[in-house]
């Protein structure tokens, strides 16, 4: 085969360090910019805060003014749970009945997030007048114990991990666990929900009406009470009574089914809104959190001595150059993200006005082509992006949403069908909940296309239980 040689020419795209920074400063959260810029701040000597309260990474001064919004991570439990959550009492996403139960027990805890599951109980352990021996295995218990205050480990694993010299035995550590199960908070230390159950059970008043209905349940038909199956439930404990069934379950519903959920041993995070929207003279207006913005400068000090020594720089020119970029990409970080916000409140202020059930539909593209920057560039500012609304606070990318038909031919945003099914779901008889498809009908007298499945889809994208699992008497 002949060789040859070929020239080809071709353009390729490189990336300056001065772009490559602008890009990872836009994606980054406020938390996570202002740990970038600390950093900066002690790598090179150019750069300082214009103002010595800047946040720095550290909880903003006045942060109930800027509308910080403590977040939290909660999960759902098993059936049962579900059962608890969706029974007679109401459950909001960002809250507990924690505080109630308190008040009921004549307890404080308002210091167990920063106190510590573990630490709390270690504490309640010093005040028992037990041996050496006895101390070190209720210790053992309590280390082994999960974030929900469940000993998800069996004895005989326990006893397999102790070394052989010590001789234990489960009928020891079971006496050790009973020690734990007699502390605060009550149900801490079971090895499942139906002994946690009981535990707090048994710490209620004798004569508590329908507490031996409610151990019979817990006890023995707790798998009956996650399947609905309250007929079945019923005739096995011989109630004849519809209120009377209902009282037990609203005893048992009263219990916690994690006993350490009041424990939080993570670090409280906090966010704090990019940007403010205002109703001003009939206009949503979007302005900048100035509490949000990190204000730089180059240090003085240091530039007058670069200017004594032009051409001798060395090491410092390169920093001040660093230290411009920075400040310019900080600069303009906060410009895009205000032209970003803007052009989204312009095109959601129906939302504004009239709450979720008015959210259009809207695409990444479509404020792309209005701002005139890439889709790729509105993905990074709505990421991690908040603005505080009259509504509440919200994450950029909570205003786009997929279209779907209606029968006038026009789009609606799957934010506000979403909104109207938990409407429906809210207002629904629970004796007979309503079913996906009648959900799909409801929403077809609304004028809003919607099918079965994505009904479906859109309920357990809300964790919302299906029919089955919301009914209850």
């Amino acid at each position: 085969m002949k060789q040859s040689l070929q020239l080809k020419l071709s353009h390729q795209l490189a990336l300056t360090p001065q772009l490559q920074q602008s890009i990872r400063l836009l994606q980054l959260s406020t938390q996570e910019l202002n740990q970038e810029i600390a950093q900066m701040l002690q790598e090179n000597p150019m750069l300082e805060r214009a103002d010595e309260a800047g946040m720095g990474g550290e909880e903003p001064s006045g942060a109930d003014e800027a509308g910080t919004q403590e977040t939290s991570n909660q999960d759902v439990a098993d059936a049962v749970y579900d059962e608890m959550a969706w029974g007679d009492r109401h459950v909001s996403s960002g809250g507990s009945d924690d505080d109630d139960d308190d008040e009921r027990r004549g307890y404080q805890q308002s210091d167990e997030g920063s106190l510590g599951l573990r630490q709390h109980l270690l504490d309640q352990l010093a005040m028992m007048p037990l041996t050496v021996r006895d101390h070190g295995l209720v210790a053992l218990m309590i280390e082994a114990l999960d974030e929900d205050g469940y000993l998800s480990t069996s004895l005989a694993e326990l006893v397999a991990m102790l070394p052989e010299e010590m001789e234990v035995e489960e009928d020891e550590l079971l006496t050790a666990l009973r020690l734990l199960q007699s502390m605060d908070p009550p149900g801490v230390g079971a090895r499942d929900l139906g002994e946690s159950l009981l535990l707090q059970l048994n710490e209620l008043p004798a004569d508590t009406p329908y507490l031996a209905e409610a151990r019979a349940l817990v006890a023995r038909h707790l798998d009956l009470l996650a399947e609905r199956e309250y007929g079945k439930i019923k005739r096995l404990l011989g109630i004849a009574d519809d209120r009377d069934f209902i009282a037990v379950r609203q005893l048992i519903t009263s219990l916690n089914p994690r006993p350490a959920a009041s424990f939080d041993s993570g670090r409280t995070q906090y966010v704090v809104p990019d940007v403010f929207v205002r109703k001003v003279k009939g206009e949503w207006i979007v302005s900048l959190n100035p509490e949000a913005m990190p204000k730089l400068r180059i240090n003085e000090v240091y530039a007058n001595i670069l200017r004594q020594n032009r051409g001798g720089g060395g090491q410092l020119s390169g920093q001040m150059q660093e230290a411009r970029w920075l400040i310019k990409n900080v600069q303009q970080r906060f410009q895009t993200i205000l032209k970003v916000s803007q052009a989204i409140v312009d095109r959601q202020r129906m939302f504004f006005e009239h709450g979720e059930v008015a959210m259009r539909p809207l695409v990444l593209r479509e404020i792309a082509e209005s701002v005139g920057l890439h889709e790729s560039t509105i993905s990074r500012v709505t990421n991690q992006k908040y603005m505080m609304t009259p509504r509440g606070l919200y994450e950029f990318k909570y205003f786009f949403g997929n279209a779907l038909a209606t029968e006038a031919g026009g789009a609606a945003s799957s934010t506000a069908i979403k909104a109207l099914l938990r409407q429906f779901v809210e207002a629904e008889d629970r004796s007979g909940p309503l079913s996906d498809s009648a959900i799909s009908e409801m929403l077809s007298k609304q004028g809003f296309v919607v099918a079965r499945r994505t009904v479906a889809k859109y309920r357990e994208q809300m964790n919302i239980p299906p029919a089955n699992q919301r009914k209850s008497l």
